[in-house]
């Protein structure tokens, strides 16, 4: 076991974990930080994935002991300045963008980082961004959707 002290959602974790352990596994079983979904394990699916350093990336892939040092950011972590539903998660209810709800996470941890660094997003860029995460539920048209309405939303405030 070694020690590791990671930046996730503004709060700083000290933790022991073993050398082979994957950032997800660490999110989900030792800080019980669950939203972040384990699908494939296999990088395939996004289900998994979280934001670190403003990139949007699996975290089935990636080893917790090279997470030090950077910043990450999960679901539990996208939330409005006031608490409530981010533009995003809101977004995503309205447009009805949320079926069975697994894909849903990872979904707007891609969008976030679309967002973040492109507030006025075309629907190619909107597709785009999602293109490594896989829904069986929705057909991602209202995925498309929700991401073009929060950009939208975001823009005015709401």
């Amino acid at each position: 076991m070694q020690a590791v002290k990671l930046s996730i959602n503004g709060y700083m974790y000290d933790t022991m974990i073993e050398k082979n352990w994957t950032l997800l596994y660490v999110l989900r079983e030792r800080l019980d930080l669950t939203g972040t979904k384990c699908g494939c394990g296999t990088n395939d699916c996004g289900a998994c994935r979280v934001i670190v350093d403003g990139e949007a990336k699996n975290s089935c892939c990636l080893l917790a002991r090279n997470m030090e040092g950077h910043t990450i950011t999960t679901i539990e972590g996208v939330k409005a300045a006031d608490g409530g539903l981010h533009p995003i998660q809101k977004a995503f209810v309205e447009a009805g963008a949320v079926q069975c709800g697994f894909c849903t996470p990872g979904m707007i941890m891609s969008a976030k980082a679309l967002l973040d660094k492109n507030p006025n997003p075309t629907e190619d860029d909107a597709r785009s961004a999602i293109e490594p995460n896989l829904c069986r539920c929705t057909g991602y048209q209202k995925i498309v959707e929700a991401i073009l309405l929060a950009a939208e939303w975001m823009k005015e405030g709401k």
